[in-house]
This record gives C-alpha cells, sequence and structure tokens, in this order.
C-alpha cells in the first residue's frame, strides 16, 4: 500500500495542506460566519418560494431564516471546494513535477487530488449539515448533507479545471469567485429564482442541481434522484476536462 503511487501522491498533498494553517481555519470560520451573520440578519418571517425543479408550480412556505440557512450553506460548501481544489492544482505544481519525472503518470497524481479534496468535501459538509440542527431541524439531514457534497463536488471539480487550466493564483481566484459568487452565492437562491426572467440561464448553472438537492430535502420529502444524478453527472464534465488540460501540460515535464 505504501508504495502505491495514489497513495504517496495522496500523502504529499495532505502534508503540503497541513503546512498551510489558513486552511483549516477557512474551512470551519468561513461557514460559521456565515450562519452567525444569517441568524442575526434575517426573521423568523414565513415566506412562499417555487420549487424550481418540480415541474408542477409547487409553493414550499417557510421562515426567511431557514431558506437562508439552507442556500448559504450550499454557496459556502460550493466556493471552499472550488478554492482548495484552486490551491491543490497551483501550490503542489513543483511536486507534481518531482513525481512525475520519478514515474508517476499525471492522470493518477489528478485522481489523488480529487480524493483528497472528497474526503475534505465530505468532512465540510457534515461540519456544515450538523451546524445547521443549531437553528431548525430540516426534513432529511442525510439528504442535506448530500446535496452539500454535491455542491462541493462539482465546483471542486470547476477548481480543478481552472487550476489546471490558469497558472495564475490571482486569476484562478477570481474565475472561482466570480462565478461562485454569481451562481451559487445569488442566482440559486430560491427566493431569486422565483422572480427572476430568464430562469433557464439559471439551470444551466453548476450550483443549480445541489440546490435543489439541498432544498428539497430540507423542506419536503419529493424524489431528487434526478438531481442527485445530474450534479455527478456536471461534476464530472468538469472533471474530464481538467484531467485532459492538466495531462497535456504535465506530459510535457517528462
Amino acid at each position: 500500500m505504501k508504495n502505491n503511487p495514489l497513495y504517496i501522491s495522496m500523502v504529499h498533498i495532505f502534508k503540503a495542506l497541513i503546512r498551510r494553517p489558513i486552511v483549516p481555519i477557512l474551512l470551519f470560520v468561513v461557514p460559521a460566519t456565515f450562519f452567525i451573520v444569517i441568524y442575526f440578519t434575517t426573521s423568523e418571517r414565513e415566506v412562499p418560494f417555487r420549487v424550481a425543479s418540480l415541474a408542477e408550480r409547487v409553493i414550499i412556505q417557510v421562515s426567511e431564516r431557514n431558506s437562508s440557512l439552507i442556500f448559504f450553506a450550499i454557496a459556502s460548501v460550493g466556493f471552499l471546494a472550488s478554492y482548495l481544489a484552486l490551491t491543490l492544482i497551483q501550490k503542489n505544481v513543483s511536486i507534481n513535477r518531482r513525481l512525475i519525472i520519478c514515474g508517476y503518470h499525471p492522470v493518477t497524481i489528478l485522481i489523488s487530488h480529487l480524493l483528497v479534496l472528497l474526503v475534505l468535501i465530505i468532512v465540510i459538509s457534515i461540519y456544515v449539515g450538523l451546524s445547521l440542527l443549531l437553528f431548525f431541524s430540516p426534513s432529511n439531514l442525510l439528504l442535506v448533507i448530500v446535496g452539500l457534497i454535491l455542491s462541493g463536488w462539482v465546483y471542486g471539480c470547476y477548481g480543478l479545471l481552472v487550476g489546471s487550466l490558469i497558472r495564475g493564483e490571482l486569476e484562478g481566484i477570481l474565475l472561482i469567485v466570480l462565478l461562485a459568487n454569481i451562481d451559487a452565492g445569488w442566482l440559486q437562491n430560491p427566493l431569486f429564482y422565483a422572480e427572476a426572467q430568464n430562469q433557464v440561464i439559471i439551470r444551466y448553472l453548476p450550483a443549480y442541481f445541489p440546490s435543489q438537492t439541498s432544498i428539497l430535502s430540507a423542506f419536503s420529502d419529493y424524489n431528487i434522484i434526478g438531481e442527485i444524478a445530474s450534479s455527478i453527472l456536471y461534476g464530472l464534465v468538469f472533471f474530464i476536462l481538467s484531467v485532459g488540460i492538466y495531462y497535456m501540460k504535465m506530459k510535457k515535464v517528462k
């Protein structure tokens, strides 16, 4: 096991993360900050919104605070996952090049990044999902956490794609912040979606299916198999693109 290339690459990645204390701070402080701000700035006033992913015009009525908590939980996990993915790729370039010179395959290295990222996404999602219990009890907490994991999966793969495509850290962060802020941090808000004029555009954005998974699980008992499958497929497309770009760049090292 210890001689397995995938295992060795993952160990190097984890060691690189440990050397950056800002990473665990961000993982736990960012969601907590969002929740505290929401708690003190929203009310318990009940507001109705239409569920975007259901064909019929189903209206769900929940408190403004609870809907905001779910919405920003999804946004925080997506943003953190994309930032971590970008960091994993860009900060480990020299290490990865040495591994490739030693005979490691570029695809193996990228898969090791994905596995490490998935572990972190699961940890973050469980932490954020359990934190919601401090404010209210979702209808199905387990599926809410699944939706958070899917948000991290889609945006994590997007971060891998940006990190593989863009060399500059500032440019990469800008691409992540722009999309995460516009998509997960704004357009996927169920209250905004109900009044949006071009809803089709919102449906094609990365956070749409993960958002619907968590929202439906938190406030209803509707079937979410389609949303889960679409989220997995969306992230897979990002990952395949990142593999192709990363492979083309890293094979030149040999």
